[in-house]
């Protein structure tokens, strides 16, 4: 554990829990266990949750859109953690950088041999997903001011651009990639240009951790460029709890509009299932919660340039109403993509299979058998659990899992 001990670690995540508000379960293992995902027991492969999870689904479309890279930059990655999620002076982000180390199987990655070990981690398991099935790899830019300027203390981590490019490259057949970069900056919609070329299919925000004001004026320029490129834009919205987060109201889907009307195609992260927010339509009055604001983005008209991600929404603290309907709105399906927030489905205590059973989301039967897909793949866990997810009849149609036909640039 690199000099922490269990019981620290373990009361950490405790004291996580109640510094970020996040809500976890702990009805079973507390830590991922990292076992092999080809050791999966015959009973539990074969269950139909598991074995059925890819029936029906075009594989050449298939696409997680929300997957994180992670790194410290010892294998000349250029990525880099803000000293605080690797101290004990900063405690919540201490452990939750464990958590996530954890639930990537990198805890005993060699010396010099972390951001290899993250990467190949995940190329193990994506192995036990079908041919055909990418991940969209994400680059994550940092906090900066309103200047322009990178604030390295106030950013929790960084992956660059050119990590995530070399990431796709390595396997193309199973990754591609996602660019982020901060409209603030004075080379804005020369990066936009730049990723473009280097073969990304989308830009990445976090708003409130990148400090970003999606209604700003000062995005224009970058809508601008955005929109001519075709790429989207997958932008977080509605609270923030995984990292460190600037400005309470910048997670607000609504701020997502100025992108809309500037031709871009925005994709809200989480469908914003989590948090409250301004009303920005009506400036009074009690605050909103997020998913009811991204709810009357949906039904506002805009079609296939506002898109949803399923990704988060499936975890303890997000369980209840939004789920349901997000499951239960047929007429929504086309336009939500799946996403698996990769590595957190690893975190073990982010998934409470008994309030998933208790909202009449899966059976007994099918808890069992994703919970034991969990410890061997996390990855191919949460496709499976959001495949299984179930409102009375209905269920997640196929087109959300094919996220390739709404995002492909060049070939699907």
């Amino acid at each position: 554990m690199g000099g922490v001990t269990r019981r620290g670690f373990l009361g950490g995540v405790g004291a996580s829990a109640l510094l970020s508000g996040c809500a976890l379960a702990w009805e079973g293992p507390l830590l991922n266990g990292c076992l092999r995902p080809e050791a999966l027991p015959a009973w539990a492969a074969e269950h139909p949750a598991v074995a059925g999870a890819f029936e029906g689904l075009e594989a050449r479309r298939l696409l997680d859109v929300h997957a994180h890279l992670l790194g410290i930059g010892d294998g000349g990655s250029g990525a880099w953690v803000n000293p605080a999620m690797l101290s004990w002076t900063s405690p919540g982000s201490r452990v939750r950088g464990r958590l996530y180390m954890n639930a990537a199987c990198v805890e005993d990655a060699p010396a010099g041999g972390l951001d290899a070990a993250y990467v190949g981690r995940l190329r193990r398991l994506l192995e036990g997903m079908p041919a055909g099935y990418r991940v969209l790899a994400l680059a994550f830019e940092g906090y900066h001011d309103a200047s322009g300027a990178l604030v390295r203390e106030e950013t929790p981590f960084h992956v660059p651009d050119g990590w995530a490019r070399r990431v796709a490259g390595t396997w193309p057949e199973r990754f591609v990639w996602a660019a982020s970069i901060h409209p603030y900056r004075e080379d804005a919609a020369a990066a936009v240009a730049a990723a473009r070329a280097g073969g990304a299919w989308a830009v990445k925000w976090l708003p409130a951790s990148m400090g970003i004001d999606p209604a700003s004026p000062r995005c224009d320029g970058f809508y601008e460029a955005l929109a001519a490129s075709g790429m989207a834009l997958l932008s977080h919205a509605g609270s923030e709890e995984a990292v460190a987060a600037h400005g309470g109201d910048l997670g607000n889907p609504l701020r997502l509009r100025r992108a809309l009307e500037r031709g871009v195609r925005v994709i809200v992260a989480h469908c914003a299932s989590q948090g409250v927010a301004e009303d920005l339509d009506r400036r009074s009055g009690a605050p909103v919660e997020t998913f009811a604001l991204f709810g009357r983005m949906m039904e506002e008209g805009h079609g296939e340039r506002l898109l949803g991600e399923v990704s988060g929404t499936a975890f303890s603290n997000r369980v209840g109403a939004p789920l349901a309907r997000l499951v239960r709105e047929e007429g929504w399906h086309g336009r939500l993509l799946y996403g698996s927030d990769y590595p957190l489905p690893g975190v073990m205590p982010l998934t409470s299979f008994e309030r998933l059973e208790a909202g009449g989301f899966l059976t007994a039967s099918e808890t069992r058998a994703l919970a034991a897909l969990r410890e061997h793949n996390p990855l191919r866990f949460d496709f499976a659990l959001k495949r299984a997810l179930r409102q009375g009849e209905v269920g997640f149609a196929a087109s959300v899992f094919e996220g390739a036909r709404l995002l492909a640039l060049d070939d699907a």
